[in-house]
């Protein structure tokens, strides 16, 4: 993306346009004719299966107010206590919280350019998939990734923080 290009997204979008361009990602965010801020949304209208979709969860850590980012496939549930198991309890984390601490709307959480850097955990069942798409921090911005490249843009550990099928 050009200079030019990136003025004309929004500023959430191009936050996370420069990180990726920083680190030298293959793929541009691209903004979508719909919002799409459930997976389910998002997979319909990149044409892909709802897994493929990194939805980024915000939780709220109890004992210092930091915010927790659960990255996990669209078609799974996180689990909060296998959450809480690894980083301490947590809870729910509303709107006004996670704009706060990440810069961006429900919706639209990116899992990296965040304001105030999260503490992260990467769902493993991502790995069944070769390429999965992400929140480009606004509801209509995506970007594409490899699952491995979630662990280099992030530098989060892999983590079984779902709930049995």
């Amino acid at each position: 993306m050009c200079g030019a290009e990136l003025m004309a997204l929004p500023e959430g979008v191009r936050r996370v346009a420069a990180a990726l361009q920083a680190a030298g990602h293959a793929h541009a965010p691209v903004m979508l004719d719909d919002a799409c801020r459930t997976a389910q949304q998002a997979a319909d209208a990149l044409g892909i299966a709802v897994g493929q979709i990194a939805k980024s969860i915000i939780f709220r850590r109890k004992a210092d107010d930091a915010a927790v980012l659960v990255i996990t496939s669209g078609d799974r549930r996180v689990d909060e206590k296998k959450v809480d198991a690894l980083v301490g309890k947590t809870g729910r984390a509303d709107a006004e919280f996670v704009k706060a601490r990440t810069g961006f709307s429900i919706g639209g959480v990116s899992p990296l350019a965040h304001v105030q850097p999260p503490v992260t955990l990467i769902d493993r069942e991502l790995l069944r998939f070769e390429v999965v798409w992400a929140a480009a921090g606004h509801p209509h911005g995506v970007f594409q990734l490899r699952p491995q490249d979630l662990q280099l843009l992030t530098g989060a550990p892999l983590a079984d923080v779902v709930k049995e099928l």
